[in-house]
């Protein structure tokens, strides 16, 4: 039985402050949720203080991405080193927002996932198609690159310790979502690419998250999908309430 994740990505918001106030008012009503992991991502100004505050909860803390090399002349970067040192056990890598903001390719999302899993990290690999690709009838293709590009050279024991986010960049801050049922059918996709390429056990065991303008009026058809194994949320993660809300999604 795969757990589902509820993640929720910060983005370029929170102040330090604002993140230690956050966890300690969901901290309390995440401790119930046996049903879930759960998962936040602040921005690397707060990893350390938002880690420092969720210690000893039920909150997991990731970073938003990372460099792959270990240390070195990179100005702005950190490395999987500096995350685990802040307090990460998560990692988010490829998200739409860096492949399309800061041209990030399969080949560096690849470079990332090695060096996040070498430092004991679960890296959450987002994948995800265009508009124009959805529209074009690329989806399938276009999952298939990610996937495979993202994933080359690593063994069925590196892809066990990955979560896979599936994320369609025309639904991302936009307001529109994937109907469940579209949702599922790339879950699907990607599940079938992970028993190509890793075996039946990995497929079954694997778990993909959806993301995109998930809200808590929109998350229990989402969940209700048998595919679909949770969610990488990002403004509903930005309250306490709609955070909360998304947590204690509806269970049947």
């Amino acid at each position: 039985m795969r757990k589902p994740v509820i993640a929720g990505n910060w983005k370029m918001y929170k102040t330090i402050a604002e993140g230690v106030d956050f966890i300690q008012k969901i901290a309390p009503m995440a401790a119930s949720a046996s049903h879930c992991d759960v998962v936040v991502a602040p921005p690397f100004t707060a990893l350390a203080a938002v880690s420092q505050a969720a210690k000893g909860s039920k909150v997991g803390i990731s970073a938003q991405d990372m460099h792959w090399d270990k240390e070195g002349a990179h100005t702005g970067d950190v490395s999987s080193t500096m995350i685990v040192d802040a307090g990460c056990t998560y990692v988010i890598i490829g998200h739409s927002e860096r492949r399309h903001d800061h041209g990030e390719t399969d080949e560096q999302v690849n470079r990332k996932l090695k060096a996040a899993l070498a430092e004991g990290l679960t890296p959450i690999m987002c994948v995800g198609e265009t508009l124009a690709q959805r529209e074009s009838g690329g989806t399938g293709q276009v999952l298939k690159t990610q996937f495979e590009g993202g994933l080359a050279g690593l063994t069925p024991y590196d892809f066990s310790r990955i979560i896979i986010a599936y994320e369609p960049v025309w639904a991302i801050g936009t307001g529109r979502t994937a109907t469940p049922e579209m949702a599922a059918e790339s879950h699907h996709i990607l599940r079938d690419l992970a028993r190509q390429r890793f075996g039946e056990a990995e497929a079954r065991s694997v778990r993909i998250l959806y993301g995109g303008s998930v809200k808590p009026d929109n998350v229990g058809g989402l969940m209700g999908q048998p595919e679909i194994d949770g969610a990488l949320v990002g403004g509903a993660s930005l309250k306490v309430d709609s955070f909360a809300a998304l947590i204690n999604y509806p269970r049947t």
